[in-house]
């Protein structure tokens, strides 16, 4: 059927190829090449478009670091302001490491050829594990920028699939907090809530107030990742009981930056 475009939202990215063909075992060899140039993005746009349009409405340089040198190529500031007044798009960048927070307090002060602000959306990394770039999207935020959170259940860390014993805590801390508000008093609930549903609305209570990506591939992990909405609805409405249980969680769970992207860099592809 034909649905409106104004109430779908499309978002793309570029500044990466492909180039494992679909193999997991890549003896070696890079599975994808970044090129953040604006000869790549000329090139990765239209092929975009052609794909998602009109439905395209947000694009985003896949992970912007400062090493990139992205956010000062002036070419590229150039083309993506000419894409964002010509073709209406909004235009954001996803974040990934150690320097999130810096590279997104860079990307705040970049600005179009008119002057105005470039990026609208920032996509980050926050999950109850890795906390560090919270006070920047929250500025981020005040600043007028809307916020997504991706792995927001750690790569699968957060995860009855993960055996890390160090994780364990959390995990038990995530379960006892989807089992103890999953179903308010006088009212029974026959879903069973997970630690899923509680690291996904623990991002959602968050004051940079995010759109939280859920990673599922099975309609079982649809319906759990999905069980965050109620669940968060349960905890806003417990008040500081629920506000209270959320901040310890985020006080034990939290880990060094350093310490989790370097684990998260020795994930094997799967």
């Amino acid at each position: 059927g034909t649905h409106r475009r104004d109430k779908i939202v499309v978002g793309s990215k570029w500044g990466y190829t492909y180039t494992a063909d679909w193999r997991v075992d890549t003896a070696g060899e890079a599975h994808e090449v970044k090129e953040h140039t604006a000869e790549n993005l000329a090139r990765q746009y239209p092929q975009s478009a052609d794909l998602l349009d009109p439905y395209l409405r947000l694009y985003q340089i896949h992970s912007a670091t400062a090493q990139s040198g992205v956010l000062r190529d002036e070419d590229v500031a150039k083309e993506l302001g000419e894409l964002k007044a010509k073709r209406g798009v909004k235009i954001g960048l996803t974040l990934s490491g150690v320097e999130q927070a810096d590279t997104l307090r860079e990307a705040m002060t970049v600005t179009a050829p008119d002057g105005s602000k470039l990026f609208d959306c920032v996509q980050a990394t926050w999950n109850v594990l890795e906390q560090s770039a919270g006070a920047a999207l929250l500025d981020a935020r005040a600043s007028g920028m809307e916020v997504i959170v991706k792995e927001a259940l750690a790569n699968g860390r957060l995860s009855s699939r993960n055996p890390d014993d160090k994780v364990l805590p959390v995990m038990e801390a995530l379960r006892a907090l989807a089992s103890d508000f999953g179903s308010p008093p006088g009212r029974f609930d026959s879903f069973v809530y997970k630690a899923d549903s509680a690291a996904i609305a623990i991002a959602m209570m968050q004051g940079f107030q995010p759109m939280v990506l859920s990673g599922a591939a099975t309609p079982h992990q649809v319906r759990s990742n999905a069980g965050a909405l109620t669940l968060l609805k349960y905890l806003t409405n417990a008040g500081d009981a629920g506000q209270e249980r959320v901040r310890e969680i985020l006080e034990m769970a939290r880990q060094d930056p350093e310490s989790y992207w370097a684990e998260r860099a020795a994930l094997e592809w799967n």
